[in-house]
């Protein structure tokens, strides 16, 4: 199914779909992604086999606020700092893991990485369901992102938000306490 995202209905489509362990592509800021329920082991199966990506490779949630982000991951004073600073935004935060995140999320992953986007129908999606989701680039494991909606074998939900400006992932940081490594070098300088 595909529906446009400046359809009225597409935020609560898309809420419905992550319900029932649907599998949504969308549009991001930085590339079309995918986004499930992090709550639904199912759902995770499901972007896995979609991607092709290997079980031990940890997926990143978005969340609609530091508030959100705070309870499911531990925000040192450093970890709020460049929150405060850089979200919303191509920014990715690793942080330790709070014991609410579901334990079949990132299996023996002591921290999560997390991010606020600045695409406002992504901020609506997160608010709508309540909880975090997935976001991952919609690409097969290795490949190219894609920049314009594409029909992917396993996807239950398109997003059609048109071509999107070509932009690098997301900066990813992991920041313990006061100390911050950066892990992946995208368009957010840190």
């Amino acid at each position: 199914m595909r529906i446009f995202i400046d359809d009225k209905a597409a935020v609560g489509k898309t809420v419905e779909v992550l319900r029932e362990g649907g599998l949504v592509m969308h549009p991001t800021e930085t590339c079309y992604g995918l986004a499930v329920d992090v709550f639904s082991e199912g759902a995770l199966r499901k972007l896995y086999d979609a991607k092709g990506m290997p079980a031990d490779k940890p997926v990143s949630i978005l969340v609609d606020s530091l508030e959100m982000a705070r309870e499911f991951g531990v925000f040192s004073d450093k970890a709020s700092e460049l929150a405060d600073k850089y979200w919303p935004g191509a920014l990715s935060i690793l942080v330790p893991r709070t014991d609410k995140l579901p334990k079949f999320l990132n299996p023996g992953s002591e921290f999560v990485s997390m991010r606020i986007s600045s695409m406002k129908f992504c901020v609506d999606m997160v608010s709508a369901l309540g909880r975090p989701v997935s976001t991952t680039s919609a690409n097969k494991f290795g490949e190219p992102e894609f920049y314009s909606p594409v029909e992917i074998e396993g996807v239950d939900l398109l997003i059609d938000g048109g071509e999107i400006e070509k932009n690098k992932p997301s900066t990813i940081v992991k920041v313990e306490g006061d100390r911050i490594a950066v892990l992946r070098q995208g368009d957010v300088l840190i």
